[in-house]
């Protein structure tokens, strides 16, 4: 019943897991046991829900945020082993390089990840921000080849199948940080505390327009636009299928089914048994937590993706950080910090079409210009690329073979329509494509029980393209 779930959002939220009978625990709680009473669970934190609705300006709320951010990451520094940063090359982890700098004697260990591909690069940012506050700088460039070797075992430690293509490069880089230290920081749930995903400014935007739209055009003209959206050109109507135009105004169409991986017609299509559709409502736990909050979009989405999408993430960043043996920090995550920012009305972040503006004003003075004005790629991986060129063998195994087949989950004519489609450059399905493999890496890992040596013998031989400058 859970499967729904991970197509749409790429993980499964709320105590629910792949495994029947197996149940995770929740954020902010815990869990004891005693021979007396058994097991107790208890809540002892709650991401707070009220605002701080003072007349302070933008640059008055930056100024607080400088001071909070700078104390939590004096306090995350506290260690009696080497320490070191992931840097990026992003906002998030440049700034804490330069709040870190003045705070230690010796240079910063700085330790960044990237691929061949320019599209999927970010090493340069990564440089620019590491010689800004001088530190000792160390890279990993991945190869497609030791990318897919690998992905069994990091399949084996996550213990579900691996959602984010991002925590491959992230085994990577903690494996070359732990040549040089024992603790890192990092810049995880910036995102999700500021504001800085594209689809959070898409869907206020598609919000507060499609507000105005229905309040100002009339019923019939609005009509004779959706009519007209199918007769357009493919591009053209495939960007106004995800707009106001056409998607119903609940946040479960504009927010969750327009950034569903597999939004669920596209599961109708693909699933034999359409009733694990209706079992259990995949958007349950986001909903939920939307409901908790009285503030506006911004501010819910923000509230919803702290409970749920950033406990993934959190889930990811430690077992592939503890794989590499090698313990992760993340200071923007600090619960005073949090409970902080996460007052700021969602207006202080997300100004016109700028995501975390506050914290751009905060770390104004401190990160290079460069960084401060460029756009968000988000950890790219180009794996849609490789599946579509000299990887597409992977798909034809873990999508298309007959193991995969049998298991009878999809339709076979769906998949394989889904896979010539991102094979001809039709359309665009590499995430799509990266759930079904490791979905179907993860059953013969954990269900068949495939030695991980076989499967790791089924992708192509490695070259010595993985090197570490």
């Amino acid at each position: 019943a859970v499967l729904p779930e991970f197509l749409a959002t790429r993980f499964v939220a709320g105590e629910e897991t792949f495994f029947r009978g197996i149940r995770k625990l929740l954020p902010g709680r815990t869990l004891s046991w005693s021979r007396a009473e058994g097991f107790h669970e208890r809540r002892y934190w709650r991401l707070p829900v009220s605002m701080d609705d003072s007349a302070a300006t933008l640059q008055e709320r930056a100024s607080q945020v400088r001071g909070r951010l700078a104390a939590t990451v004096r306090s995350h520094l506290m260690s009696d082993v080497p320490l070191g940063l992931f840097l990026s090359g992003g906002l998030d982890s440049s700034g804490l390089a330069a709040l870190m700098a003045p705070m230690v004697k010796e240079p910063i260990r700085t330790f960044s990840v990237g691929f061949a591909e320019p599209e999927a690069n970010e090493l340069a940012y990564a440089r620019l921000a590491a010689r800004a506050i001088g530190a000792e700088h160390r890279e990993v460039i991945v190869s497609p080849e030791e990318f897919f070797k690998t992905l069994p075992h990091l399949i084996w430690h996550e213990d579900e199948p691996i959602a984010f293509t991002s925590s491959v490069p992230l085994y990577f880089v903690s494996r070359l940080a732990r040549e040089h230290v024992k603790v890192v920081l990092t810049g995880e749930g910036a995102d999700e505390l500021f504001l800085g995903y594209n689809r959070y400014r898409v869907t206020a935007w598609n919000v507060r327009l499609g507000q105005m739209y229905r309040r100002w055009i009339p019923g019939s003209l609005r009509g004779h636009v959706r009519r007209l959206i199918p007769a357009s050109p493919k591009p053209v109507r495939r960007y106004l299928e995800r707009t106001f135009l056409t998607l119903p105004p609940e946040i479960r169409n504009l927010y969750l089914e327009n950034f569903a991986v597999f939004p669920q017609t596209l599961q109708e299509e693909l699933l034999v048994d359409k009733g694990i559709l209706t079992a259990r409502d995949p958007y349950a736990e986001e909903l939920r937590a939307f409901e908790e909050h009285s503030g506006g979009i911004l501010e819910r989405m923000s509230h919803a993706d702290l409970q749920t999408y950033l406990v993934e993430l959190l889930m990811k960043q430690d077992q592939m950080s503890m794989a590499a043996s090698i313990e992760s920090r993340v200071p923007y995550l600090d619960h005073e910090l949090v409970e902080h920012v996460a007052a700021i009305p969602g207006r202080f972040k997300l100004r016109g079409w700028q995501t975390k503006a506050v914290l751009r004003a905060a770390l104004r003075d401190l990160v290079p210009r460069q960084i401060l004005t460029r756009g968000k790629m988000g950890f790219p991986v180009p794996v849609g690329k490789w599946l579509r060129g000299p990887f597409w063998p992977v798909v034809q195994e873990f999508v298309l073979g007959p193991q995969a087949l049998d298991r009878g989950l999809f339709k076979p004519n769906a998949l394989r329509r889904l896979a010539e489609e991102h094979r001809t450059g039709a359309r665009e399905h590499g995430d799509r494509l990266w759930l079904l493999i490791n979905l179907e890496l993860w059953q013969r890992i954990f269900l068949d029980g495939e030695p991980l040596s076989q499967l790791s013998a089924c992708w192509p031989s490695p070259t010595p393209d993985t090197r570490v400058h």
